[in-house]
């Protein structure tokens, strides 16, 4: 009798068990659960949802953005890629062949975007053409009216205002050039090993405020290392945040244009599934994977809310996307405003009046370092050994910090004058053709994680 009462009860313990579920095998994890499971619903310190911004950018957005970034006015990139480090002299410069970038012959950039090196219409490079003779002959010349004196005069002293977030290149330089994004893009290159992570240890460590519970190792593909920080205020955390999403969104990039084959018949650019995994996989970087791809989706918040504040700027009459062909010229701004309102639509924008809200001495503390920080930032990219990857990282930081300018300008930009010089507020072609390419590859990396996601979907 005992012992069928012994079986009976294990029959329906073993009954019960196999009903909740507890007695079948569940499923391996797959690889996409394990980089995006966390990637998902609210973000921190926002109010928006990972869904909403990928349906938007990827459906409404990004087709739009790539079009617009390969017109002439945004494919051309001046810089200054011979800038000493100042901050060490032992730079390992890459050798690589895909390390390398091409810049422009003089006949192949559009004459409108080389005498417009700052301003952006027929107008205000004449202006400027005289600032500068001016400026060689150490005086304004008295034979301009005095309207236009002033314009000249308030542009100089914006142009040398150090409410700017980045150090920027000076495009007068012999050593300055023009380089065509569209035929040196952002790829992987082979550049890495310790002269790569000295580059990110040194932002990380020296030059970003550091929140609690994240571990910032040396090597940004090994786990288990390094020491925890401590953070106490959200601007802070956010500023952190911001170089996270940097990191991750050109990690994405890398992973997502890899070198997959190379012969001397051709070279094939792509997917490369591992790389992706050693970078974002849960597992492989001990919970900080999926941490990165969230801070991702936080800065393009951020830049997008920067492009919705901007709009003012772009709609006024005396602006033009300047490059001496009109036509091509006028149907750009059209799209280039088209772009602005449909990021003026978007529902759940972030909201950045909490940030520096406190006692104003304090907040007012807080802007300037967020300033010198980022400009510490900016320099450091004229470390970089590997020259493409150094022309993508500084105009991705001066993308960024525009995109913090704008955020700080909000007042200025809302009493910017409906027509003529904007004398408060102002945006050099550089800041302009930065910002978008900036934001266009925060776009694109957004995309591409739809990509990963269904690459990902049954590998385990």
């Amino acid at each position: 009798m005992g012992r069928r009462w012994g079986f009976l009860i294990g029959f329906l313990v073993a009954v019960g068990l196999l009903g909740s579920g507890h007695g079948e095998q569940q499923p391996p994890e797959t690889a996409a659960q394990r980089c995006f499971c966390q990637v998902s619903g609210y973000l921190d310190d926002c109010t928006c949802d990972v869904e909403t911004i990928d349906k938007f950018n990827n459906y409404r957005l990004f087709p739009r953005l790539q079009k617009l970034l390969e017109s002439d006015y945004f494919r051309y990139y001046k810089v200054n890629l011979k800038r000493p480090c100042p901050f060490w002299n032992d730079i390992s410069q890459c050798g690589r062949r895909d390390c390398a970038v091409k810049p422009c012959h003089s006949d192949e950039v559009p004459d409108g975007i080389k005498s417009a090196s700052y301003k952006y219409s027929e107008e205000a490079n004449s202006l400027i053409e005289e600032c500068e003779q001016a400026e060689r002959l150490g005086a304004v010349d008295e034979s301009l009216s005095e309207e236009t004196q002033k314009a000249v005069l308030q542009w100089t002293k914006h142009d040398d205002s150090s409410d700017n977030f980045c150090e920027v290149d000076d495009i007068q330089s012999p050593d300055a050039e023009y380089v065509d994004l569209l035929l040196n893009p952002e790829r992987y290159t082979g550049y890495k090993g310790p002269d790569a992570w000295k580059i990110w240890n040194v932002i990380y460590e020296e030059n970003c405020f550091k929140p609690q519970t994240i571990k910032r190792p040396l090597n940004p593909l090994a786990s288990g290392q390094g020491e925890l920080f401590i953070c106490l205020c959200v601007e802070k955390r956010a500023f952190y945040r911001l170089i996270s999403g940097l990191h991750a969104s050109i990690n994405v990039h890398l992973s997502a244009r890899y070198l997959l084959q190379d012969t001397w018949l051709e070279k094939k650019w792509g997917h490369n599934i591992t790389e992706f995994q050693q970078r974002f996989d849960g597992i492989l970087t001990e919970g900080e994977g999926p941490r990165r791809l969230k801070n991702l989706y936080f800065l393009y918040l951020i830049e997008l809310r920067a492009l919705s504040k901007v709009v003012p700027f772009f709609e006024r009459p005396d602006f033009q996307l300047f490059t001496g062909n009109k036509d091509q010229d006028a149907e750009n701004k059209m799209l280039l405003l088209e772009i602005l309102h449909e990021i003026k639509s978007f529902p759940l924008h972030f909201d950045e009046n909490s940030f520096f809200a406190g006692n104003k001495k304090e907040a007012n503390k807080l802007k300037e370092d967020f300033r010198l920080h980022f400009r510490n930032i900016s320099r450091i990219m004229d470390c970089v050994g590997c020259l493409k990857c150094r022309l993508w990282g500084k105009l991705q930081t001066q993308g960024l910090g525009t995109a913090l300018k704008i955020l700080f300008s909000e007042k200025l930009i809302a009493n910017m004058p409906e027509s003529g010089p904007s004398y408060e507020f102002h945006l050099t072609r550089q800041e302009i053709v930065s910002l978008f390419n900036a934001f266009g590859r925060i776009s694109t990396s957004v995309k591409e994680l739809e990509n990963f996601r269904n690459l990902l979907q049954n590998i385990h």
